[in-house]
């Protein structure tokens, strides 16, 4: 997708969603979810972000039902973008189907978006409402026990050049869990047509597999596999850096 935009009426928030794109290129979990929605006929992605994977589905010959869901307008814009798909903007929570999907995908962790209890089980519970009886949902979320926040740090920063062919610095600060499992994080952007960095911010959640199996259980799945790589090599409780889900809508 082409992007231009005027920098210097952006803040933090609406930089990191139109940077989204450009900073995750393709790889190996896209691929991985992109077989499943390639095998499905009507498909829900949960949390679609711009809406890259059921692009790509469409350009690749899906002739189903294609529709993406997600809370964040800026994200959304860019999915508008293309009618590859029916977009919504709405939390997973605000889902409004009653058995109308053979599948359900949640990406590039955006489970972890899910911060408390209440908000994963009704998020889960409009998630199963919105699939046939047996209809499959696939998602992944980070492994908490690995840890990987601590990588999160401002002594790492990475260098890009933006969609406008300036280098822009990137720092990214975390916090430790708070009780919840939630973790705090902060991106800052540094660039030469800024005189300030812009900054955003959000909190990612990490959840245990003993604890997704028992919201997965209350609001009617089955689980199907997990695996810990996109190659699907078995979920490694203590060292796999991802939990990746397949379960049944029971």
């Amino acid at each position: 997708m082409a992007l231009a935009y005027d920098p210097r009426s952006l803040d933090g928030e609406t930089l990191d969603a139109l940077l989204y794109d450009h900073l995750n290129s393709w790889g190996a979990s896209d691929t991985f979810y992109l077989d499943f929605v390639m095998g499905a006929e009507n498909v829900l992605d949960v949390g679609c972000g711009t809406g890259a994977m059921l692009r790509r589905a469409r350009s690749e010959g899906h002739t189903g039902r294609l529709c993406g869901l997600d809370p964040d307008p800026a994200m959304l814009d860019q999915a508008r973008e293309s009618d590859a798909a029916e977009w919504m903007l709405a939390p997973a929570a605000e889902a409004p189907w009653r058995g109308e999907f053979d599948l359900a995908i949640m990406s590039g962790n955006a489970f972890q978006c899910l911060l408390d209890d209440e908000t994963t089980r009704a998020s889960l519970a409009a998630i199963r409402r919105a699939l046939v009886d047996g209809g499959q949902f696939v998602f992944d979320t980070r492994n908490p026990a690995v840890g990987e926040w601590r990588t999160w740090n401002p002594e790492q920063p990475f260098e890009i050049v933006d969609p406008l062919g300036e280098p822009m610095r990137i720092y990214q600060e975390a916090g430790e869990p708070d009780e919840h499992g939630v973790v705090a994080l902060k991106a800052t952007f540094e660039a030469a047509y800024w005189d300030q960095p812009l900054v955003a911010s959000c909190g990612l959640r990490f959840t245990s597999a003993e604890a997704l199996d028992r919201h997965l259980a209350a609001t009617g799945f089955a689980i199907e596999h997990r695996f810990g790589t996109w190659d699907q090599t078995p979920f490694d409780p203590g060292a796999s850096y991802s939990i990746i889900t397949t379960a049944r809508a029971v």
